[in-house]
C-alpha cells in the first residue's frame, strides 16, 4: 500500500507594521504601537496630458483603400459645403480643414492599403472644392471653375498630399521593422 506524503508548507509571514492613524487602512481610533511609525507610501500615479487622453479616445478604424477614399471625399465635400455656407467659400478655411482630413485618411487606412492614401487624398480635395469653386454656366463652366480652383489652391493640395505621404511612409517603415523583428525572432520564413 502506498503512502502519500503530505507536507504542510509553512509560509513565512513578514512582520506587519502597526497601523497608524495616517494610514488609510487604520481603523478609527487606532494608535501606533512601538517606536517606529510606518506610513503607507503608494507610487504617485502618472499624470497623462489631456491631449494624449483626447487622442486615445479617437476612434481607430481600419479602412480599406476604397473606404479611405470614400471617407476623404465625403468629408471634404461636407466641409466644402459648410465652408460655402458659413465662410462664403474661403479657400484658407477649406485648405486648413483639408490638412487634418489628409492626416486622418493616412492614419486610418489599413496597412495592406497604405499606398492608396496619398492617391485618394487629392481626389478628395477635388471633390470637396466643387461647392466653393463658384462656377456658373452649366457643366462646362463648373468644370473650368474646378480646374481653376485646383490651380490656384495647389499649395493646399500639395501640403495635404505631402502629409498623407509622410504618414504613410512612417507607417510602412514601422510595419517593415515589426515584420523584420518577427522574422528574425522566428527564423527565416518557410516556403510552402
Amino acid at each position: 500500500m502506498e503512502q502519500h506524503r503530505t507536507s504542510h508548507s509553512q509560509r513565512r509571514q513578514r512582520p506587519q507594521p502597526p497601523l497608524t492613524p495616517q494610514s488609510p487602512l487604520a481603523p478609527q481610533g487606532a494608535l501606533a504601537e512601538g517606536p517606529a511609525v510606518y506610513q503607507v507610501s503608494a507610487r504617485p500615479a502618472r499624470t497623462v496630458p489631456p491631449v494624449v487622453l483626447a487622442l486615445r479616445r479617437l476612434p481607430k478604424p481600419r479602412l480599406t483603400g476604397l473606404g479611405g477614399g470614400l471617407f476623404g471625399a465625403a468629408t471634404m465635400f461636407v466641409l466644402g459645403c459648410l465652408d460655402w455656407l458659413l465662410f462664403d467659400g474661403a479657400a484658407v478655411v477649406y485648405g486648413l480643414l483639408f490638412l487634418p482630413v489628409s492626416a486622418l485618411t493616412a492614419l486610418w487606412v489599413r496597412e495592406a492599403d497604405l499606398v492608396t492614401a496619398p492617391i485618394s487624398v487629392p481626389i478628395a480635395f477635388t471633390v470637396g472644392i466643387v461647392p466653393i469653386s463658384g462656377g456658373t454656366g452649366g457643366f462646362g463652366g463648373q468644370t473650368m471653375a474646378v480646374i481653376t480652383a485646383l490651380a490656384v489652391h495647389a499649395g493646399w493640395l500639395y501640403g495635404g498630399t505631402l502629409i498623407a505621404g509622410l504618414i504613410t511612409c512612417v507607417r510602412k517603415v514601422r510595419m517593415m521593422s515589426r515584420r523584420q523583428r518577427r522574422t528574425g525572432r522566428d527564423g527565416p520564413p518557410r516556403r510552402r
